[in-house]
């Protein structure tokens, strides 16, 4: 099983090597692969050390899968490249996600939808994995019409300049800037680039993709997302109206019952996700699960996930593992 991964000296990448190793893939031959200037340096992965190599030469080797976790552009440039060589492309990118001759992927929920034929698969965005998990469940028993989603999003989304700015800021060091503000002791309603429509297109993702996943569009998703000074983990407010109403308990039931979600729900002990304690972890955390009283079946809601994790190389992984299991 030759796997190639792009973009393995970025954050998201290095997090896959380390996946990897963890989840015992049964990897035979590892392709290291990134930006002409990283060519010749070297990552360790199971203790030894591997070569990057150029996407020219990556191609040429022909590996079975590669995860891609190098933007939208070389995704664009490069996926086809690859999937015509006979490798099979499972890209974190925006780039192919809304492609309607490609398949939108969170393995818990959509999986089996993969065949043979499906040459690049794209990884949802990180906000929105960790959103349909918790919300897929309850709209299969509930159905969802009206979702509204607030984040906050922590500068790992954006790269390692963010995380180092707020190290910078932290520390009281002069330094450059990944955001066109401080991000220390404050809040930025701005994730992405801004749209026309005033939206920016990380609330735009948050509010197509989950239709693409969960396969409806009878549903509507409005969003607001905001950077916030944490490093790791990102959070979400949900607010969804249900056709059908509800039982509390039931529902807390129906997301403890599903594959790689944890309810951390008891406000007696101030029990509730937080991204300190989803760090490193695979899972979604869901809690502060109650009523919306302003109106009928009605549920609020609080998600918790590690956002370089299964909001971005746990999700890949599990693809790739799905593959090998039923495809390959």
């Amino acid at each position: 099983m030759k796997i190639a991964v792009v973009g393995a000296t970025g954050m998201v990448g290095t997090v896959m090597l380390k996946l990897l190793e963890e989840r015992q893939f049964p990897v035979t031959e590892l392709i290291p692969v990134a930006s002409e200037r990283s060519v010749g340096k070297k990552v360790t992965y199971k203790g030894v050390d591997y070569s990057i190599v150029g996407l020219a030469t990556a191609v040429e080797m022909k590996a079975d899968i590669a995860i891609f976790s190098a933007g939208g552009d070389t995704s664009l440039e490069w996926a086809p490249k690859f999937a015509e060589a006979g490798t099979i492309v499972i890209d974190n990118s925006s780039a192919w996600r809304m492609d309607p001759t490609k398949k939108l992927v969170v393995p818990e929920i959509n999986a089996s939808e993969l065949t043979s034929e499906d040459k690049i698969i794209a990884n949802p965005n990180c906000s929105t994995i960790q959103l349909v998990m918790a919300l897929s469940p309850l709209h299969d028993k509930y159905k969802m019409k009206r979702v509204v989603v607030s984040t906050y999003q922590s500068v790992s989304g954006t790269g390692v300049k963010a995380v180092q700015q707020l190290e910078n800021e932290i520390n009281g060091v002069k330094g450059d800037m990944a955001y066109p503000y401080p991000i220390g002791r404050n809040a930025l309603p701005h994730c992405d680039v801004f749209l026309e429509n005033g939206y920016t297109k990380e609330e735009m993702k948050l509010a197509k993709e989950p239709q693409k996943i969960l396969n409806d569009s009878s549903f509507a998703i409005t969003a607001t997302a905001v950077r916030i000074p944490t490093a790791g983990g990102h959070s979400e407010a949900v607010n969804v109206q249900f056709e059908t109403d509800f039982d509390l308990q039931e529902v807390r039931a129906l997301l403890n019952q599903f594959d790689g979600v944890t309810v951390q729900d008891n406000t007696d002990t101030n029990t509730y996700p937080m991204p300190i304690y989803a760090h490193e972890k695979d899972d979604v955390f869901v809690g502060r699960i109650r009523r919306d009283e302003s109106q009928p079946n009605t549920l609020n809601m609080w998600i918790v996930a590690d956002n370089l994790r299964k909001g971005a190389a746990t999700n890949a992984i599990q693809i790739a593992e799905y593959l090998v299991a039923n495809i390959l």
